[in-house]
């Protein structure tokens, strides 16, 4: 309850804003636009990419700041002084940051299925809460630099995650790849995801997607043990 909690109070402080919902849909279709107009692409395969971007950027687009806004505005010492650990902070961020990625990922599944792209829902829908539940963690592991200025942390932010864009799949197939791009593509974990779209929009993905699920897996929860160990000592340094 305590997660939930803290869950609530982050999307109704940080989340249900006019120009972070636009950040989490607007950005990942520019991106879409740029890259369809003028090609030649089968729909699925751009498809694939546009879900991909959306669940990445909207999961990312708050949780690396929202510590240093609390710590900003002097509510940080409030969350602290509660009867609450850092463990329950950190799973209220990522329960509100996992809701936001899901809930803004309808949005180009709905457009999939306007244009009557067969979806295998089975695989989609595990694959964007596991995803969002990963990329949650990341941006958390952003704001673990103790600053108070969202600036610093999104700049560290945009440092990684525009070029996980780039070499995850979204733009240019694996098996397009040389062996060095192919081999820098494993490291992120954007990569597995998009693989698992990709299978779901009826593609040919370049790993079993066992493999994918479980890599994914192993990503989430390195990525939380890093959070909750980092954030034990940046929430402290913050006050």
């Amino acid at each position: 309850m305590k997660c939930i909690a803290i869950a609530k109070k982050d999307i109704i402080m940080y989340y249900m804003k006019g120009p972070v919902v636009i950040f989490g849909i607007l950005l990942p279709l520019f991106l879409f636009l740029a890259f369809w107009i003028g090609r030649d692409i089968p729909e699925n395969f751009l498809m694939t990419g546009l879900i991909a971007m959306t669940v990445f950027f909207s999961s990312t687009s708050v949780s690396p700041v929202i510590a240093p806004w609390e710590g900003q505005m002097r509510t940080l010492e409030r969350l602290i002084a509660c009867p609450v650990s850092t463990t329950t902070i950190v799973f209220g961020d990522v329960l509100a940051s996992l809701s936001f990625g899901i809930a803004i990922s309808s949005v180009p599944i709905l457009l999939c299925l306007a244009l009557g792209i067969k979806i295998w829902f089975l695989f989609l829908i595990p694959a964007i809460v596991l995803s969002a539940f990963c990329f949650s963690c990341l941006g958390l592991l952003f704001s673990a630099y103790p600053t108070n200025l969202p600036s610093t942390i999104m700049m560290i932010s945009s440092m990684v995650r525009f070029p996980l864009i780039f070499i995850s799949g979204i733009f240019i197939p694996l098996e397009d790849l040389p062996f060095w791009g192919r081999a820098i593509s494993f490291l992120s974990p954007l990569t597995y995801f998009t693989d698992i779209v990709r299978f779901s929009l009826g593609l040919k993905p370049f790993l079993p997607i066992y493999l994918d699920f479980l890599i994914l897996s192993l990503f989430s929860l390195i990525f939380l043990g890093l959070v909750i160990k980092l954030q034990e000592r940046a929430l402290l340094k913050r006050l």
